[in-house]
């Protein structure tokens, strides 16, 4: 595994191998995210809600020191609201 390093607010692993992201191991958020991107359908992209479930673990983490899959989804919901306003806006 990699080493840690921060950037931003986020925590990052550098060096990992491409083997690292394409493995088919289900992710303790893989229910946050399946529920979410059914709630978001047709306003987010699965993409999208991946993005805003990583950020909101990585949030999570900064802040409190754990992410709780139910933090996540609290977390990651207000995301999509906010940038489903922000693209309502845009018209």
């Amino acid at each position: 595994m990699g080493t840690k390093r921060q950037e931003g607010n986020f925590r990052m692993l550098v060096g990992s191998t491409m083997s690292d992201h394409t493995e088919a191991d289900p992710t303790p958020y893989a229910e946050v995210e399946t529920v979410l991107c059914d709630e978001f359908a047709g306003i987010h992209s699965a993409t999208t809600v991946t993005r805003c479930v990583e950020a909101a673990h990585y949030g999570a983490l900064e802040v409190t020191g754990y992410a709780h899959p139910s933090l996540v989804e609290r977390i990651a919901r207000k995301h999509l609201h906010v940038l489903a306003l922000v693209a309502s806006e845009r018209g």
